[in-house]
Order: structure tokens, then C-alpha cells, then sequence
């Protein structure tokens, strides 16, 4: 597969990065030559300098012959342009990244009126992962949602855990709920656990439930998530408006602290019912005027790291029960993941995480690749796959308890979509002609059809 990547910066390197494991094509457009001599020489990918925004240009980096092109630059008019060249010039997909809130609203028209296959906003996708995270522990990470019901999330094991020492087996039947841990995370090596795996602490496990049910199923295993009334925003950003408007739907009570008084004016304006106010000063002090320590939750949001690591620290010194905290540079992330300091996000990180699964999907075209949905779990050791049984398959109608119904090494389903009735499987479980089957699989299987899952 051909990629082309318009703009090396933090996003698109660590999207190069990503991908050096994979056998593709890759271009970088970059204007800077510096910039594009450092990523040639750092990565087994081709160079360009120049704008994306040029026919020129493009035509020189392959993209009248390019599968993909994903626009990267800071200009969000560039990124447009680049695609609209692009798909003009015979690039088969494209993506651009966007930051303006206008044309971010205007994502629908940018992908049907524009013909841009993938419209992504980083702003807003931290700010969803915010939102969703609020209450969780630490130890608590949400995946994705797989087939519209199945959620993932991958939970760290603690000592005190009621599941330590017991078997997959065992911990199904005690709990009576319907969920299916798919994948293991032991000492950074993947395991993709039978019925007869034991749990042990500090093992981060991969942990599929229906949405409905998946806050009920980790109160059982000891994880309750936190409620939350009061919260506070630091920082007023653009992401922390779209994280205001999704609180607000809530009926969340919102303090938002913001150290421009211009802007102060704008979000007092605008969102009438959140408690807005200018902080200037000592950060220590700021906090304490609002009550830092009558919050549910903290959410810093700033645009620099610094601020929102020291904001987080000092609500965490006070004991503020669910604790978030935006950060960029690689270095900082890795910090932070170090010291555990509650939940750690950070918007190049799940940028990257999007644009691979895009690649993956773009991937779907091909003759032989069956994917219809595709995702990564477990610190991206294992992908999750969607799939549709049809006339070919081979397991149809057989339990899964059948001797011959006999899966690869590291590949479990982890659930079946049968008459939109989301199903976690077990031993006498079958799959119809029709079923969507999600799996997980370890990513070295390199499954692209359904049939692909049993051993040869």
C-alpha cells in the first residue's frame, strides 16, 4: 500500500513510527527541508519538500497512484486543499485533520461534497475521551465500541481485586454476567487467555461487555465508577468547550478556570449555567479559590503540558477522586504513564490510534480482505476484527465446543451479532449464516477473512 503523509510534525512522526513495522510505501511532504532530511534518515520512507497544497508537489510525491494521503499540517485550508488535489490527481482515499470548530461542524459536507474519505478533530476526540473517562480509576482504560454494543476496556488488576487466583471459568460463573476477557497483558507480553488462565495481580486485562452492562460487570470485579457532580475545567480551550457541551447534556456542574480575560468574557457569554472564572496568579491559589477540593473530578486542558501536569499533581494532592490530564510530548506522556497519575491523555496518541485503523480499513478494498470493522487493543499488540458469516464460512452452526471447531493459537471471538442481539459466546454458542463476528486476535496472525481464524 502506497501512503502519502502530508506534514511531519509530533502527529505525523508518530504516525510514521507506527507504521515502520508494517511493509508500506511511505511519502512525507513536508516544506522544511531539515524537517524531511531528519524523517528520511530517522525511518525507511521516501521525502518531499514542498506543500501539500500543490498539484506539483503531489505529483511528485505518487498520488496519481497513491492509495491513501493523510494531511497532517498545522493550516486546516492546507489539509483541505491537499486532499481535494489529491483525490483530483487519482489518490483512491483520503484523510484530513481539521482544528477550526467551523470546519469541523462542516465535517459531513467536507466528506460527501469534497469527496474527503476521513474528517478527524483531535480537539473534540480528546475531549469525547474525557468525557467518557470522568470517574474511571487509573487503572481503567476504555477501548473503543466494536459492532455499535460491545465495549472494551482494559483494566490494571489489583491485589485486592476479587478476581485474583481464579480462573476465567471461575470468574465468569461467579460473577453471572455476561463479558469475556480476550486478552492479557503480563509483564508487556500478550496472552490471549482459554478458560483455564488464572488471573494475577498487575495483569491489565482486555475485558469485552455489552455497553449496557459494563459498568455493572466492573463493580463486580471491584471497579465502581465514581460519581460525578461538580467538575473543573482548566483551561479554556477549544476542547474545553466541545467537553463543556457534552457535560452540560449531563447536567454536570461545571467550574471552568481560564487565565485570559478576554476569552473569560467569551465563555461566560456563551455557556450561561458553567461557573467561568479568571484565574491569574498563583496556580495553588487559584485552585483553592474555586474549592479544588470539593470537586468530583478535575480535567486540565490547557494547551501546555506543564500547566496540566502541575494542575493534575496538585488536585491529586488533594484528593480530588477522578483526575485528567491532557499531555502531548512524547516525554511527558511516558511520565506520566511511569508515576500512574490517574488518567493521561493525549490527542497525538489518539490521532495515530484513528489514522491506523483508517489505513486498516482503507486495506478492507482489497480482493482478498474480509475486514468490515477494524481496531487495536492491548498497547496495540492485538486487533479487534468485525466480520460478516457468509455462504463460505466454515464454522456455520457448529458449537464452539465442537472438537472441530478449532481456532488459531491467540484468536478468540469475543462476541456474535445475531439478529442485532449482541451475544458474548460460550461453549455451546453457534454462529448463523448472516452473524456479525467480532474477534480479537493477535496482530502477527494477520487475519483478513473469517475463515483465517481456524487452525489449518
Amino acid at each position: 500500500m502506497k501512503i502519502i503523509i502530508i506534514g511531519a510534525g509530533r502527529t505525523g512522526c508518530a504516525l510514521i513510527k507506527a507504521l515502520a513495522e508494517k511493509n508500506y510505501d511511505i511519502t512525507v511532504v513536508e516544506k522544511q527541508k531539515s524537517i524531511v532530511d531528519t524523517v528520511t534518515d530517522r525511518y525507511n520512507v521516501s521525502g518531499i519538500v514542498g506543500s501539500g497544497a500543490s498539484k506539483e508537489t503531489l505529483y511528485k510525491a505518487g498520488a496519481d497512484t497513491a492509495d491513501v494521503l493523510i494531511a497532517l499540517t498545522p493550516v486546516d485550508e492546507v489539509n483541505i486543499l491537499s486532499c481535494m488535489q489529491a483525490k483530483a490527481i487519482g489518490t483512491l482515499r483520503t484523510c484530513t485533520r481539521v482544528f477550526q470548530p467551523d470546519f469541523a461542524a462542516e465535517r459531513k459536507q467536507l466528506e460527501t461534497d469534497q469527496g474527503i474519505d476521513y474528517v478527524f478533530n483531535p480537539k473534540y476526540d480528546i475531549s469525547e475521551e474525557a468525557a467518557i473517562s470522568i470517574g474511571l480509576p487509573g487503572i481503567v482504560k476504555p477501548e473503543g465500541v466494536f459492532g455499535n454494543r460491545m465495549q472494551m476496556v482494559s483494566v490494571t488488576i489489583k491485589n485486592d481485586s476479587p478476581i485474583v487466583g481464579k480462573t476465567l471459568f471461575e470468574v465468569k460463573k461467579e460473577l453471572n454476567s455476561e463479558l469475556l476477557i480476550c486478552t492479557v497483558l503480563r509483564d508487556g507480553k500478550l496472552i490471549v487467555p482459554d478458560g483455564k488462565f488464572t488471573i494475577e495481580s498487575e495483569d491489565i486485562i482486555g475485558l469485552a461487555a455489552c455497553r449496557e452492562n459494563l459498568f455493572d460487570v466492573l463493580n463486580k470485579i471491584g471497579i465502581v465508577r465514581k460519581k460525578t457532580k461538580k467538575v473543573m475545567i482548566v483551561g479554556g480551550s477549544v476542547a474545553a468547550e466541545y467537553l463543556i457541551e457534552m457535560l452540560l447534556k449531563d447536567k454536570k456542574n461545571i467550574t471552568l478556570i481560564e487565565s485570559d480575560i478576554d476569552r473569560c468574557s467569551e465563555l461566560m457569554e456563551k455557556y450561561p449555567d458553567v461557573n467561568v472564572s479568571y484565574g491569574s496568579g498563583e496556580l495553588a491559589d487559584v485552585l483553592e479559590n474555586e474549592h479544588i477540593a470539593s470537586m468530583d473530578a478535575v480535567v486540565s486542558l490547557t494547551d501546555n503540558d506543564e500547566m496540566n501536569m502541575v494542575t493534575s499533581m496538585y488536585a491529586w494532592s488533594r484528593n480530588v477522586p477522578s483526575v485528567i490530564t491532557s499531555v502531548d510530548a512524547p516525554e511527558h506522556l511516558k511520565l506520566l504513564h511511569r508515576v500512574n497519575l490517574d488518567i493521561t491523555l493525549s490527542s497525538s496518541e489518539i490521532s495515530v490510534y484513528k489514522l491506523i485503523r483508517f489505513i486498516r480499513n482503507c486495506e478492507v478494498d482489497s480482493e482478498t480482505n474480509e475486514i468490515e470493522k477494524y481496531a487495536t487493543v492491548a498497547d496495540n499488540k492485538a486487533e479487534v476484527l468485525q466480520f460478516s458469516a457468509g455462504e463460505g464460512f466454515k464454522g456455520t452452526d457448529k458449537k464452539f465446543c465442537d472438537p472441530t471447531f478449532k481456532l488459531k493459537k491467540n484468536i478468540i471471538i469475543a462476541s456474535i451479532i445475531h439478529n442485532e442481539e449482541l451475544v458474548i459466546p460460550n461453549g455451546s454458542s453457534v454462529i448463523s449464516k448472516g452473524d456479525k463476528v467480532i474477534i480479537v486476535s493477535e496482530k502477527k496472525n494477520g487475519i483478513e477473512r473469517l475463515n483465517d481464524i481456524f487452525e489449518d
